[in-house]
């Protein structure tokens, strides 16, 4: 007996907004389990500091450092999804904004000149 529910890695390879969406799943999770660990380590620093076993201003630094390479890595994270959409994308040959404008400029163009060729 096979399974006719599709996976999400056959939905990718159909392309289109499936492929957005398991993007999306993806990102979420990710996002999840970031901000999981940075809770579990705020309140393992703050054990530290109710312990007296590290200073609470040490504390307070360590969790700030910690925030800052947190949104760093996002940061990296994003990107490197925004550059490997766009590379799938431009496999796909789907258009991208910025040729869509370039089209109805033309067109706009275009418009405009065979509007004055019928008025002539």
């Amino acid at each position: 007996m096979t399974d006719t529910n599709p996976t999400p890695v056959d939905e990718a390879a159909e392309g289109g907004s499936s492929l957005f969406s398991l993007a999306h799943k993806v990102m979420l999770a990710t996002v999840g389990a970031v901000a999981l660990a940075q809770e579990e380590a705020e309140a393992f620093i703050q054990k530290l500091v109710e312990r007296g076993e590290i200073a609470e201003q040490d504390g307070r630094k360590l969790i700030n450092d910690l925030k800052e390479k947190r949104k760093a890595k996002a940061q990296e994270a994003e990107d490197e999804l925004d550059q490997r959409v766009a590379e799938i994308l431009d496999r796909l040959d789907v258009p991208t904004k910025s040729d869509i404008d370039d089209l109805s400029e033309k067109i706009t163009v275009l418009t405009k000149k065979i509007d004055e060729l019928k008025a002539a």
